[in-house]
């Protein structure tokens, strides 16, 4: 059975508290490492303001990367019939980006 617990992960400086199964900890870890690398390379270019910002750059940016490694791989996903999606799934994605994003917000405020 998996057990999901909340770990601490630092980024830019600020703590956050993510819900993890326990066997996952080390791959969150090191996607929380790799994401404070790129967010702090584009703050410190001193092109890109803001947190949120910043965060945006860097999934765009780790999202080149990932479709690029996929394209290289021959691994390009088809895109789905929306009858075939997991709706679940997309709110559940949906609500952690909201929620990322509302921290965001309140970070820059402050």
């Amino acid at each position: 059975m998996t057990t999901t617990n909340t770990f601490s992960v630092h980024i830019l400086d600020k703590e956050y508290q993510v819900a993890c199964p326990e066997e996952q900890q080390a791959e969150l870890i090191t996607s929380a490492r790799y994401l404070d690398k790129q967010m702090r390379a584009i703050r410190n270019s001193g092109k890109v303001i803001g947190l949120e910002r910043i965060a945006v750059m860097a999934a765009l940016n780790i999202s080149h990367e990932l479709l690029q490694a996929s394209e290289q791989d021959g691994a390009i996903a088809q895109p789905r019939a929306p009858e075939d999606l997991d709706h679940k799934a997309l709110e559940g994605l949906q609500r952690k980006i909201d929620d990322a994003m509302y921290q965001l917000r309140q970070l820059e405020i402050s």
